[in-house]
């Protein structure tokens, strides 16, 4: 970690400490003023039993002391009992808090998040470090109440006779080099322990997400070794805590005892002296026991470890800057889009270098290009999913990060590859956005993406359950498609969002998505020539830059473009508008026409008047996406 990183996340630590501790400043101070008033209560019970034991043993009446030592015992049971349910909800409280910040953040930082931590990190921060993080108004204000203990005691034995105190507080400076050492120690190892929690975290998580290849190679044993390899520092890092909280119980019980016969035995010394009673003596042994407390003290000051060290793995999350936004809105227009000198780096590495592209208003632009040129990335900059390293992306002449949040979330519209599926219904799904799309919105939508027919033939059609709604890729493909739909906008993005399609149902919906509309842009990310072939205008991304931008037919020429998609890459005509079945390309015989016959719509050659147009051809794209 660099200085600069290094500062960021010490100042986004203590503004969570600042957070955390006004967030939950009602509750702290109640459960602060019950540890204090618990603690003065066990202050003063010492003294009632030593005077009621010096009235007993004079013979005098000692109903009402008895009667107050009661009431002290009754009292000091019922402010534990508050302390308990005081400090649950404080830490409750301060958890949620935690959580609903480190959620938000996390969102408005996009991709970059778990470029940065990993999904699996992010979930253990947001789990496990933001519940032991949030335990520190009551570690606190435990540890404030335990500090009270000790202090009281030495005052309450210097009031019954000074020698007392001052035999405690010639071995105080041990117990507080103890408590020191101990604090330090702890923190480290909380820390390292937490550190490895979150890499097996990630660990699983990709695991998880990638499950099905691990049970198709049969490689279940060797991923649970590789997600459970780092279990032995793990373990390692567990006996350290133990080790370090055991050594520091074990000196204090050494210290502890000793300075508890010190006083007995100077206590002793006074009462032969006759300079103090057996009521007295009996109360400083109890103030001495009081003020040697250390074993609280040991507990409190571990829980304060751990919450201090969760804490600082959030601090590193918050430390990230996160885009802001600005207060314009946009002129009337139809989503120009132009991207100014765009460079963009991911893991070390220039992935979109100096790209300079415009999109004139109302048209549709094609982006294709090899696997790993940034074709995915400049969809996510256009609509500023993520900023550009350096550069400038304006929508109608406004840059995207002066537009107010909701502006920018209402203008651009996504859809993607593996869109994920939120909300509650299949309704609230196509609906899903910072504005809910009205019923008829969504049914329209759905129409458009060819997604109504089989909506309606769920149980409950629209009314059904996202998660108990079969579906297959494609099916879940037009879902995305008709959210994009619901929502309109000037700016349409569309990132790989038809490659699980099956070639009628694509060439239907590219045929509603790219009609003319002057209203709206449309932003492509292609690996079919078909699609590519149908866009007014083709950017050919290579080596991080625009190669050459032109219709399909002008860039079909170079070389290089049609290597783009491969010597697979075919496209299949339609009879009279009709789409050709799979088993009937090439004449119904089954065979693909020559590459070297197409011509540079990716057409099939002509047999006379039969093929007419494009739908795209189901193949693995030259990425492996699917497409």
């Amino acid at each position: 970690m660099n200085s600069r990183s290094a500062s960021a996340t010490c100042a986004a630590d203590r503004a969570l400490s600042r957070r955390v501790l006004r967030q939950g400043g009602a509750r702290c101070a109640a459960l602060c003023a019950v540890s204090t008033t618990a603690t003065a209560a066990g202050l003063l019970l010492p003294a009632l039993l030593g005077h009621t034991l010096d009235l007993l043993l004079a013979r005098a009446p000692a109903a009402r002391p008895l009667g107050c030592c009661a009431g002290v015992v009754l009292l000091l049971a019922l402010l534990d009992g508050c302390a308990g349910v005081l400090t649950g909800t404080a830490d409750a409280h301060a958890t949620a808090g935690l959580r609903r910040q480190l959620t938000g953040h996390v969102l408005a930082l996009g991709p970059r998040a778990t470029t940065r931590f990993g999904a699996g990190d992010l979930v253990a921060r947001l789990v496990g470090n933001a519940a032991q993080a949030g335990t520190a108004p009551g570690a606190l204000a435990a540890l404030l109440a335990a500090l009270a203990g000790p202090v009281g005691g030495v005052v309450a034995l210097g009031l019954i006779d000074p020698w007392l105190a001052v035999v405690f507080l010639t071995g105080a400076p041990v117990l507080a080099l103890l408590l020191r050492t101990f604090a330090r120690d702890t923190s480290a190892c909380v820390a390292d322990y937490q550190r490895v929690q979150g890499r097996i975290a990630d660990s699983l998580a990709e695991a998880v997400g990638g499950f099905r290849t691990i049970r198709a190679a049969g490689a279940e044993e060797r991923e649970t070794a590789r997600i459970l390899a780092p279990l032995p520092e793990l373990s390692r890092a567990g006996h350290r805590m133990w080790r370090v909280q055991g050594r520091a119980a074990a000196q204090a019980v050494t210290v502890a005892p000793l300075l508890n016969l010190g006083v007995l035995a100077v206590a002793g010394l006074l009462l032969a002296r006759h300079r103090l009673s057996v009521g007295e003596l009996l109360a400083a042994s109890r103030y001495a026991v009081l003020a040697t407390g250390v074993g609280a003290l040991v507990g409190q000051l571990a829980a304060l470890a751990r919450a201090r060290a969760a804490r600082g793995r959030l601090a590193e999350v918050c430390a990230e800057p996160a885009p802001g936004h600005g207060s314009r809105r946009l002129p009337p227009g139809n989503g120009r889009l132009e991207l100014r000198a765009v460079t963009a780096r991911r893991g070390g590495r220039t992935v979109l270098d100096g790209v300079d592209l415009t999109v004139p208003g109302g048209t549709t632009l094609a982006v294709v290009g090899r696997s790993g040129v940034g074709k995915s990335l400049l969809a996510e900059v256009a609509g500023r999913l993520t900023d550009p390293d350096a550069g400038e992306v304006l929508l109608d002449g406004v840059p995207l990060p002066d537009l107010a949040r909701g502006e920018l979330r209402r203008a651009v519209a996504y859809a993607f590859e593996r869109p994920a599926l939120l909300g509650t219904t299949v309704e609230d799904t196509i609906a899903f956005g910072s504005t809910a799309a009205t019923p008829a919105a969504v049914r329209s939508a759905a129409l458009r993406a060819r997604a109504d027919d089989f909506v309606r033939r769920l149980p409950d059609g629209y009314a059904t359950r996202i998660a108990d709604a079969p579906r297959s890729g494609g099916e879940s493909q037009r879902l995305g498609l008709a959210r994009a739909f619901a929502h309109g906008g000037r700016l349409l993005i569309l990132d790989d969002a038809l490659s699980s399609l099956d070639t009628v149902t694509e060439h239907r919906i590219t045929q509603t998505l790219l009609a003319p509309d002057p209203d709206r842009t449309r932003l492509l990310i292609a690996h079919r020539a078909s699609t590519a072939a149908r866009a007014d205008r083709v950017a050919w991304l290579d080596g991080g830059r625009i190669r050459a931008v032109g219709t399909h037919r002008e860039l079909w020429q170079e070389p290089g473009y049609r290597a783009v998609f491969g010597d697979g890459e075919e496209t299949v005509g339609v009879r009279r508008g009709r789409p050709v079945p799979d088993g009937d390309r090439d004449g119904g015989s089954g065979r693909r026409p020559s590459a070297a016959r197409r011509d540079p719509t990716g057409r099939p050659p002509s047999r006379g008047p039969e093929p007419t147009d494009v739908p795209g051809e189901e193949h693995p794209s030259p990425d492996g996406s699917g497409s």
